[in-house]
């Protein structure tokens, strides 16, 4: 098959293509680099650097594919809080860009790279898909902004659209930004390094890790899976961890002895999140297999980022 997968240098991005040309399909990638790596991807991968708003290149991309994956996005929730213009413009802009060029090329299906974080806070920390999201960030609006988007110009254009609702993934090749840092390869580098590690209020918040070889799967399902059109689908480990026990097996994984440093000032976020995974298990066969003391150890021996760091980092 023939594919483009918008923010291909990204972390998902990366390792569902580098996957897919692995198994023999022809793959077409789009990221504008702000994140991204291309050093990342297989050079069987057609790479192309370009803004997800370029209509035109979007239609050259385009020709031909059989299936888009739309990774493309910015995706820090402290970051969205200070620019919340920047995400309306690339995670909700951007989508429209995307379907309007998908529609008028003639795209079959679309797969989309949601997010676990529009469900926000709710009564039953166990998250089903049929529950009414309550953002709290200006990411997660942007982020159910676009499924909404997506499923109207799809439904419209009769285009198969499938929203995938990302919990916490992690693993080899994550972004490390200097700020707002994703948790576990932030946790990782300060144990490895005996560094300090800060948690937000007491830790006893949780979230749902799902290791990246896990969440591609999923995608790749979401590719090529009938009959489910117009679905959403939570992907995560169907488990939570609070904060304080994720920095256990982070000890023990990695044998460091960080400082910890306890932010009771600081907001969490939201208090719990846990997928309930029995939707993309009955239609997509979503089956996670690695789990997160696994995973952790995984990511320590594929990613020796995690284990340097430059001078200009401390």
């Amino acid at each position: 098959m023939k594919y483009l997968i918008t923010g291909a240098a990204g972390f998902l991005g990366s390792a569902l293509a580098n996957r897919l040309v692995l198994e023999g399909h022809h793959v077409r990638g789009l990221d504008d680099l702000s994140t991204g790596d291309p050093a990342k991807l297989s050079p069987d991968v057609f790479f192309t650097r370009g803004d997800i708003n370029d209509r035109p290149k979007l239609w050259s991309l385009l020709q031909d594919v059989d299936c888009v994956f739309h990774l493309a996005a910015r995706v820090s929730v402290p970051e969205s809080m200070l620019y919340p213009r920047d995400y309306n413009t690339v995670n909700v802009g951007g989508t429209v860009t995307l379907m309007e060029a998908a529609r008028d090329v003639g795209i079959k299906r679309v797969v989309f790279a949601s997010s676990g974080a529009v469900y926000g806070n709710q009564k039953n920390p166990l998250l089903r898909e049929d529950a009414e999201p309550k953002p709290r960030s200006p990411y997660a609006v942007s982020k159910l902004s676009a499924e909404y988007y997506i499923r109207t110009i799809g439904g419209l254009a009769g285009i198969d659209t499938i929203s995938l609702r990302i919990f916490n993934a992690y693993g080899p090749g994550q972004h490390i930004p200097p700020a707002h840092a994703p948790v576990i390869p932030s946790f990782l580098r300060q144990a490895m390094r005996n560094g300090t590690i800060v948690i937000n209020d007491d830790g006893t918040q949780t979230r749902d890790y799902v290791y990246v070889d896990d969440v591609v799967n999923a995608m790749m399902s979401a590719g090529t899976s009938p009959k489910i059109n117009n679905m959403i689908f939570n992907i995560g480990s169907g488990h939570d961890t609070s904060i304080k026990d994720l920095l256990k097996v982070i000890l023990e994984v990695t044998g460091g002895k960080p400082q910890v440093v306890f932010n009771q000032k600081a907001d969490s976020g939201v208090k719990h999140m846990r997928a309930d995974i029995s939707l993309a298990g009955k239609k997509l066969n979503y089956k996670p297999s690695i789990m997160l003391e696994n995973g952790l150890k995984l990511t320590l021996e594929r990613d020796p980022n995690i284990k340097t760091f430059k001078i200009d980092e401390i």
